[in-house]
């Protein structure tokens, strides 16, 4: 069984364009895209949850 991942968008994201960043989680990965694409034709960026926690870390500091 198949379950369509659930997209957030960055709250720095605008309608104007910019920096437009959408993540979904699941309990084994983080799924990252540029929501300047169409959904399900641009690229995505999949990493683990402890990838995701580090780079949130750093980009904190």
């Amino acid at each position: 069984m198949s379950t369509a991942l659930q997209w957030f968008k960055s709250s720095y994201s605008s309608e104007q364009g910019g920096a437009c960043l959408e993540f979904a989680a699941t309990p084994a990965t983080i799924h990252i895209r540029d929501s300047k694409q169409s959904p399900g034709t641009g690229p995505t960026l999949t990493v683990t949850p402890g990838s995701w926690d580090a780079f949130l870390s750093l980009v904190r500091r």
